[in-house]
């Protein structure tokens, strides 16, 4: 059975915004690491503006996208070590 469009991208959506709501970066801010991190939360941060504008033109594939690409630059950061995140979310893949 094939996935609901929309379905999936208020869940992506959802998943990006909480998935932000809940990293904390680790490094210190004036580390490279930490600058590392904030660029990452810029980025995921952008893709989720994207991803809204996309929806508001009625262009859900690319708000999709969107939201994607976020939480994977999300996602990856966490696995890098770069963000805490609450050991009972099933928000990344640690």
């Amino acid at each position: 059975m094939p996935a609901d469009l929309a379905e999936k991208t208020d869940r992506y959506e959802r998943m990006l915004a909480d998935a932000l709501d809940v990293a904390e970066p680790r490094p210190p801010a004036e580390t490279p690491l930490g600058v590392a991190a904030a660029e990452i939360v810029e980025m995921a941060e952008s893709y989720l503006a994207d991803g809204r504008h996309f929806r508001a033109d009625d262009d859900p594939v690319n708000a999709l996208a969107s939201y994607s690409y976020g939480y994977g630059w999300l996602d990856a950061g966490v696995r890098m070590g770069l963000f805490a995140v609450p050991e009972d979310t099933e928000l990344f893949t640690t």
